[in-house]
C-alpha cells in the first residue's frame, strides 16, 4: 500500500502535456461494441481505468490490445458478443455503465451489474433506464443488475432528460444509432466528452446532427464499421494543472487540450488575478501574487465542471478573501473540505455550500483521499502547506492520471510514493 509524501515549497514551474481524456476514452471504448471489426483508439491515457475497461471488453468476447507505451487501444469486435457485465469489474468503475447502450442494441439484451466507483455521492440510473425504455426495451433489476431486453431491436423515439446526465446522454446515444427510425434526444448533456463521442460515431457511419447543441436528433442506420480516432484532449486533467500553477502562484505551460473546452473556469481564474494566455493547443499560466478567491458553483457544461470543484476549494484556502462553493451534483464531494480542515484551512461545510476564509500557508498533516480528483487536490494542498504532509489513496489517483507525481516533480514538486505498513494504513478506499 501506498501514499503521497508531500513537502511544501515554492511555485511549480515548466511545462505538461495532458494525455486523451479518461471521461472520454472508456466510452469510446465501449463504442467500439457497435461495429464488428478491429477499431484503434490512439492518445489513450495509461490509467487503471483503462485496464479495467479492456478487460471487460475481453470478458465481453472481443480481442483487445492496450499499448501503453504508443497510448493506442485496439479492440477487435466479434459477430457474437456476450452481454454480461459482471460486478467483478464492473464495481470498480461506473463508467462500466457505458457498455448498457451498445450492448442492448447490438445483442438485444445486456446484464450490466450496478455500477461502483468513487465516493462522491448517488447517480442514479433511473435515466439510462428510461431512455432505453422509451426506445423499446424492458428495462429492470434482476439481483444486482440491470438487466435491458430488446429481442426485436430498439426503435427511434422522443426522448427528454429530466436531467443532462452525460452517462445517459451517451448510453441513448450509442443504442439509437443502430435503433430504427429517428431519434430525437432533448436536454443532451454537453460536455466535450460527448462531442467527441459523437464525432466518433458519425466516422463509424452514424448519422447524427445538432452536436454540441442540447438537442441531438439521430436517424439509425443498419451496421456501423470500425474505425481510428484519436481521443480529445483531458481538460479535467488540464484543469488540474492550471489550478496547480495558480495556487502554488508558479509559470506553468499547460499543452494537450483545448482552452475553449475549459472556458468558464478559466475566465474565473482571470478574474481572481491569475493571468493566463491562451493558444490553440493549451494555456501558459501564471500567477505572481496571491490571487483572489472566488465563487464557484457547480453545473453541467458549460458551466463550472464538478470534477474541478476540489481544485477550486483548494484555491480558495489560500487566496485572498472569503469564497462560497456550491456543489449542485454530488452531495458527497465535499469530503475534501473536511480534509482541508485538517490542513488548518477556513472552511465550514453546510448541506451543499462551503465557505472560505483565505489563509496565507497551511499547516501540514496527514490526510485522505476518497476519490480520483479528491487525492489529486490534496497533495496539491500539501504543496501550499507548511510541512510534510501525506496523503493517502495513490490508488484513486491511478485510475485518473497517468504518471501524476512524475509530472509534478517535473515541474519542481518534491512529492514521492513511499509504501506503508498495513498497520498503518488506515484509508477505506
Amino acid at each position: 500500500m501506498e501514499r503521497f509524501r508531500v513537502s511544501g515549497g515554492g511555485p511549480l514551474t515548466g511545462e505538461v502535456t495532458v494525455a486523451g481524456a479518461k471521461n472520454s476514452a472508456l466510452k469510446l471504448m465501449a463504442a467500439a461494441l457497435l461495429a464488428v471489426g478491429r477499431t484503434t483508439l490512439t492518445r489513450v491515457p495509461n490509467i487503471v481505468d483503462v485496464a479495467v475497461m479492456a478487460e471487460l471488453l475481453r470478458r465481453l468476447g472481443c480481442t483487445v490490445e492496450h499499448d501503453s507505451s504508443l497510448g493506442t487501444v485496439t479492440i477487435d469486435v466479434p459477430q457474437e458478443l456476450g452481454h454480461r457485465a459482471d460486478y467483478e469489474l464492473v464495481r470498480a468503475m461506473r463508467a462500466s455503465i457505458s457498455v448498457l447502450g451498445p450492448l442492448t442494441v447490438r445483442c438485444g439484451v445486456a446484464d450490466v451489474a450496478i455500477p461502483g466507483g468513487d465516493a462522491i455521492g448517488s447517480r442514479g440510473l433511473d435515466l439510462h433506464a428510461d431512455g432505453l425504455t422509451r426506445l423499446g426495451a424492458n428495462v429492470h433489476v434482476d439481483h444486482g443488475y440491470l438487466v435491458a431486453e430488446a429481442p426485436g431491436g430498439l426503435v427511434g423515439a422522443p426522448i427528454s432528460l429530466e436531467f443532462p446526465s452525460v452517462g445517459a446522454t451517451e448510453n441513448v446515444l450509442m443504442a439509437a444509432v443502430l435503433a430504427r427510425g429517428s431519434t430525437m434526444i432533448e436536454n443532451a448533456a454537453r460536455e466535450p466528452e460527448i462531442g467527441d463521442l459523437a464525432a466518433m460515431l458519425v466516422t463509424m457511419g452514424a448519422q447524427i446532427e445538432g452536436i454540441g447543441s442540447s438537442t441531438l436528433v439521430v436517424t439509425g442506420v443498419d451496421e456501423l464499421h470500425p474505425v481510428e480516432h484519436e481521443v480529445v484532449g483531458d481538460r479535467i486533467a488540464a484543469g488540474t494543472w492550471v489550478f496547480a500553477a495558480a495556487l502554488t502562484r508558479g509559470d506553468v505551460m499547460v499543452r494537450g487540450f483545448q482552452p475553449r473546452h475549459l472556458g468558464f473556469v478559466l475566465d474565473k481564474l482571470v478574474d481572481a488575478g491569475v493571468v493566463i494566455d491562451r493558444e490553440d493547443d493549451g494555456v501558459r499560466v501564471t500567477c505572481p501574487r496571491r490571487p483572489r478567491a472566488f465563487d464557484v458553483m457547480t453545473l453541467p457544461f458549460p458551466g463550472f465542471p464538478t470534477d474541478l470543484q476540489p481544485f477550486a476549494l483548494v484555491f480558495d484556502a489560500v487566496a485572498e478573501g472569503s469564497a462560497m462553493v456550491t456543489e449542485n451534483l454530488f452531495e458527497a464531494r465535499f469530503h475534501t473540505a473536511s480534509e482541508l480542515a485538517r490542513l488548518g484551512a477556513d472552511v465550514r461545510v453546510d448541506g451543499h455550500h462551503a465557505l472560505l476564509r483565505g489563509r496565507e500557508r497551511l499547516s501540514a498533516a496527514p490526510v485522505v483521499g476518497s476519490d480520483i480528483r479528491a487525492v489529486a487536490a490534496l497533495v496539491l494542498a500539501g504543496l501550499v502547506a507548511d510541512g510534510v504532509t501525506t496523503v493517502e489513496g495513490t490508488g484513486h489517483v491511478d485510475r485518473g492520471y497517468p504518471d501524476f507525481d512524475v509530472d509534478l516533480r517535473a515541474l519542481g514538486a518534491d512529492v514521492v510514493r513511499e509504501t506503508v505498513s498495513d498497520q498503518l494504513f488506515t484509508t477505506t478506499g
